[in-house]
């Protein structure tokens, strides 16, 4: 027993002895001599991966100082901007030659027999492909990376590693890269490794998607300091989800994420304060690219009464900050607040409450969408809700519905009858401009309604099936059916949907996704079976929801398809159509990529309404699923407080990353929306707490008599 102890304590001993050999020595050959900022990315991870750093004044004391056969990095201090200091002479490339380092230079101001402009060229569309294997990293040729917010320095190479380029797919260059501008990015130069740009700000940037940048690093640094298995101890994310694909969801998740997706509307200061509204209205301009820098930290909110902006867009700076989409929409104020008013009654919140109100007074008693003809009771775009404050004379069905939708849910959570007149006119506006088959069309506008009358839209023969841009009116149809027993609402509405499900899916127009259009469907015929409960409304709807939860990951995530031939937009057949329209955030369908702007956030409020119109425990399950899905990938960030709270348009829940292709001009992968997508997740979100759906709590405040009588008026041609 004894010898048998001694053996174990023995062997015990030379198995730490060996380890801690093996640690010393991996210390001791993980040296590297380093000239560059130091706080930079790069340092932070080597240094926590025990990785020692010899830093230096100048690129020349770290060549200089470097022993023979050891790794120097040598980093621009002063990215974007060129460090002076950063210059390597052909003297220095001699001595590196001479002592055989192993040298990495990133955004050199010279650079001995390359051309270094002296200003670098800002891209905004291009992304990382790899174009040769790189030091046995896994990333396949033609694999891309977003290297966000990049300063490049155009020069010529031969061979290079890794290109910025212009070019279409999600995760891979699909029409590779001939006829292609690129910028060489990585590549070798006189024995020296070079990179044109700040590659080592992965961190700062948020370069993704993290596994592939930290793919590419590891093969670098396994290179630089010849140590095959080489491995980061860990990788620090700034913009991260708040829980994993595993971790346990405590008790409090949908409490603290109703909290936080509310409180995000005062971290992104998204109420427009007029102290600087003067800066909103710069960078709106027409409304057709509104984009501009972020507000800083200490900007003001205002309170409600000046509206909400929009959110991100989907442009990521060098600094990982992303711009603001200043721009001023009807559906925004609605949207915004039903969450405010969901939240502020599942929290006991009063002020979430005021804002909700104040921003529905704003749309309708102080902004140009609800002022001018439409405001006049003689005319034929009486009611109508403007798209935006750039565009107040613009229409769209979908548009209106979900600020009609939006403000129905405020009243209700605010128990108001505040603006019962003004909600039944929006929805009476949209209903005369109906077709007799049920369909209004993508868009109308004000002109064309004065000088055509009303009459002509409703007596008109139509079809259109795409659900996006149709079916959620008719949800407000039936919602107003049901307060007022007007016939007409519920018989075009029927037979629109009859028309929509007998042409599924063969003849379905699709915008940039076919997933928006199942999706979308939900809610009406959820809302068809609770006001005329057939076998056939429910075999429709039992039909679209069992279409849709073909598509659902384990995850909870809903998967992102595209149609069959040419959707509402723009093909992306060569690398030049890439970022020119709106677009999908997959190339190809199979591609493990979840929507927020068009698909997840609806149908998350979708699915919950059919449950609780039909019981049917599968639908509830499918709803519990995703809405966990949605707590999961919550962003969660201390570096960008603006981003804290919110969800992205994207999210890839095989990488469990925020990444897809970035394609789309206006609403990109990494956009964000106080509206689309915060405000119907956030409000599903509230209603799951409280065992509730958005039918059981609209049935107050009644529009009964009064409804009536707006209806025999709007109606009288």
């Amino acid at each position: 027993m004894k010898k048998m102890t001694f053996n174990y304590l023995t062997g015990l001993l030379l198995a730490v002895l060996m380890v801690s050999a093996f640690s010393g020595c991996q210390n001791e050959r993980a040296a590297v001599w380093y000239y560059g900022d130091e706080q930079g990315d790069l340092l932070q991870v080597l240094r926590s991966s025990g990785v020692a750093i010899q830093p230096s004044e100048t690129p020349a004391d770290a060549i200089e100082s470097a022993p023979e056969g050891s790794s120097v990095l040598l980093l621009a201090r002063t990215y974007p901007a060129l460090d002076p200091t950063l210059e390597i002479t052909g003297e220095l490339l001699t001595k590196i030659q001479q002592k055989q380092l192993r040298v990495f230079v990133e955004y050199p101001s010279t650079f001995a027999g390359l051309s270094i402009p002296d200003t670098a060229t800002s891209t905004q569309l291009e992304r990382g492909v790899i174009t040769a294997p790189i030091f046995g990293n896994q990333l396949d040729t033609g694999a891309i990376i977003g290297i966000h917010g990049s300063h490049v320095l155009a020069v010529e190479a031969d061979n290079p590693s890794v290109v910025l380029a212009r070019v279409v797919g999600m995760d891979h260059a699909e029409f590779g890269l001939a006829n292609t501008k690129t910028y060489p990015v990585l590549f070798e130069e006189s024995g020296v490794m070079v990179a044109t740009t700040g590659l080592s700000h992965f961190i700062t940037g948020r370069y993704g998607p993290a596994a592939s940048i930290r793919q590419l690093w590891t093969g670098m640094m396994s290179h630089l300091l010849d140590e095959p298995a080489f491995a980061f101890s860990e990788w620090p994310i700034d913009v991260r989800p708040a829980y994993s694909r595993t971790d346990q969801l405590p008790d409090t998740a949908r409490i603290h994420s109703i909290r936080r997706g509310v409180d995000w509307f005062w971290k992104g200061h998204f109420f427009v304060h007029p102290s600087w509204e003067s800066h909103w209205l710069k960078y709106q301009g027409d409304g057709t690219e509104p984009f501009g820098p972020p507000l800083p930290e200490d900007a003001p909110n205002g309170d409600g009464s000046m509206g909400i902006l929009e959110g991100h867009a989907s442009i990521i700076r060098e600094d990982g900050s992303q711009d603001y989409r200043y721009w001023m929409r009807a559906d925004v104020q609605g949207e915004a607040a039903m969450a405010l008013a969901a939240a502020g009654s599942v929290l006991d919140n009063d002020r979430y409450s005021q804002y909700a109100t104040n921003l529905i007074d704003y749309v309708f008693s102080t902004s140009n969408m609800r002022a001018g003809e439409k405001a006049n009771p003689q005319s034929a775009a009486y009611g109508h809700i403007g798209w935006s404050t750039t565009h107040p004379g613009v229409f769209y069905g979908d548009d209106n519905a979900r600020a009609i939708l939006g403000m129905i849910a405020a009243s209700s959570y605010l128990n108001t009858d505040k603006w019962n007149q003004e909600i039944t006119e929006a929805i009476m506006a949209n209903f005369r401009t109906t077709g007799k088959q049920g369909f209004r069309g993508e868009r109308l506008s004000e002109e064309d309604i004065i000088k055509n009358g009303w009459p002509y839209y409703h007596n008109r023969d139509l079809t259109y099936l795409q659900p996006h841009f149709e079916s959620w009116m008719w949800a407000c149809y039936l919602w107003l059916y049901a307060h007022t027993g007007y016939e007409p609402l519920l018989t075009r509405t029927k037979a629109a949907i009859s028309a929509t499900m007998k042409a599924y899916p063969e003849q379905w127009l699709w915008g940039s996704s076919m997933q928006t259009q199942r999706v979308r469907m939900l809610l009406p015929l959820a809302w068809l079976v609770r006001v005329a409960d057939t076998d056939e409304h429910r075999e429709w709807l039992d039909h679209m929801f069992q279409e849709v939860l073909r598509y659902q990951d384990e995850s909870g995530a809903l998967q992102e398809e595209i149609g069959k031939g040419k959707g509402h937009f723009r093909m992306l057949t060569k690398n030049e159509d890439y970022g020119t329209d709106e677009s999908s955030l997959i190339f190809k369908n199979g591609e493990d990529i979840a929507c927020m702007l068009y698909t997840c956030n609806f149908v998350v409020f979708g699915m919950n309404e059919a449950a609780k119109a039909t019981g049917n425990e599968r639908y509830a399950e499918a709803t519990a699923k995703l809405a966990d899905f949605l707590l999961r990938i919550q962003v969660k960030s201390d570096r960008h407080p603006d981003l804290d709270g919110a969800w992205f348009r994207a999210f890839d829940y095989s990488r469990w990353d925020y990444w897809a292709s970035n394609s789309d001009w206006g609403w990109g992968a990494w956009c964000t929306l106080t509206g689309w997508i915060q405000s119907w997740i956030v409000t599903t979100q509230a209603q799951l707490e409280r065992d509730e759906s958005l039918w059981d709590i609209a049935q107050r405040p009644a529009v009964s008599d009064n409804g009536k009588a707006i209806i025999d008026q709007m109606m009288r041609q």
